[in-house]
């Protein structure tokens, strides 16, 4: 299969009928094109890419995580996943009896240094790990510190109204469009004030904060891949590569070589 003249290599998903214990971890290397079908499962997961960059997308929208950000996703929440550079996958899969604290609905979380070290820990311990003494110790840890970290805007919710749809996709595969906004409201067949007043009802950001977060968000796709930060930016639609980095700054809270450093 290919997309985008990239080969696509469909990966395996774990079927469990239950959880072997109350968190296992799973430790892939993923080539690039990679790509997890549409599927759900009765735990929570949390996916973390120790490098490269996992992408992730349900029904509700898109998701993005380099390094230094992770995806919760609840359980019995359809989605699918895709890696366009080779990454390192060290992802957990949580029960729900140890998840109380946690908002139901996908969302993209700060990594902190010791919860990248503790993960990394307990992906060295065997599937059948005893879950008594030290190894006990070590998951309340780890549970305890996944419960403190920080939520971030690396999520771009969708629409539901058809009409809205058609203007996401046409600035999805063009994101240096640079259309105005009562041209996309000519596309979508509606005034500049219904598209504006639609927009912000059903994804909960107004249409110039959505497309901007779209280009950043799809220009880590590309950064992840290891593209120059000049052609990036241009590809997404800024004028030059200092304001690029600045939107990137504002809206990331750090550059992009700091990101993916």
């Amino acid at each position: 299969m290919s997309q985008n003249g990239q080969h696509i290599i469909i990966r395996s998903i774990p079927r469990f009928r239950q959880l072997p214990r109350p968190v296992v971890a799973r430790v892939e290397s993923l080539l690039p094109g990679s790509l997890t079908p549409w599927h759900d499962h009765d735990w929570w997961q949390l996916s973390w890419a120790y490098s490269g960059l996992v992408e992730l997308q349900t029904r509700a929208g898109s998701f993005m995580a380099p390094p230094s950000r992770a995806i919760w996703i609840p359980p019995h929440t359809e989605h699918q996943a895709a890696n366009v550079a080779h990454t390192e996958m060290r992802s957990l899969y949580v029960a729900s009896a140890l998840m109380s604290w946690a908002p139901p609905r996908c969302r993209v979380v700060t990594m902190s240094p010791l919860v990248r070290e503790l993960i990394v820990r307990f992906s060295t311990l065997p599937a059948d790990y005893a879950s008594e003494g030290p190894n006990g110790r070590l998951i309340a840890v780890l549970v305890d510190e996944l419960s403190a970290l920080e939520e971030v805007a690396f999520d771009l919710p969708m629409p539901a109204d058809a009409r809205l749809l058609r203007v996401c996709h046409a600035l999805q595969a063009a994101p240096d469009d640079a259309r105005t906004l009562a041209a996309w409201a000519a596309l979508a067949g509606l005034s500049e004030r219904s598209l504006t007043r639609l927009f912000m009802e059903q994804t909960g950001m107004s249409f110039g904060d959505w497309r901007q977060r779209l280009r950043l968000l799809l220009s880590l796709t590309a950064l992840g891949r290891g593209e120059r930060v000049t052609r990036v930016a241009l590809d997404a639609g800024y004028a030059s590569p200092s304001a690029f980095i600045a939107a990137f700054r504002r809206s990331f809270g750090m550059t992009p070589t700091e990101m993916f450093a």
